[in-house]
């Protein structure tokens, strides 16, 4: 799993991906000709203080990494944490971004 960390990579996933959300994030998915999946976090300050917020950043890759395999390649992805998301477990986050993945047929089938 590699991450996206330049805010020029952000913002082409912003202009040029699909966005779905459920109640706890937001997920902005388009596609990349490296043909890996890129992931990156965005963790507003409203969410908690920088120790809540770096466990929410930890919980979601953890989840990417252990899942990968289950999803399509070449993808450049960007989860936005929504208020109230901060009291999830580790297998809700693998819940929901699951269910966002499917949302964006994503899936391997």
């Amino acid at each position: 799993m590699f991450r996206l960390q330049k805010s020029k990579d952000f913002n082409s996933v912003f202009q040029s991906g699909k966005s779905y959300a459920n109640k706890s994030f937001v997920m902005y998915v388009s596609n990349n000709d490296l043909g890996l999946n890129r992931i990156g976090v965005s963790v507003s300050k409203k969410i908690g203080n920088s120790v809540v917020r770096h466990h929410m950043k930890r919980l979601i890759k953890e989840s990417f990494r252990l899942h990968e395999d289950m999803f399509n390649s070449g993808l450049d992805i960007v989860v936005i944490v929504r208020k109230g998301a901060e009291i999830l477990t580790y297998q809700e986050v693998s819940q929901a971004l699951i269910h966002l993945m499917k949302l964006h047929h994503q899936m391997k089938s």
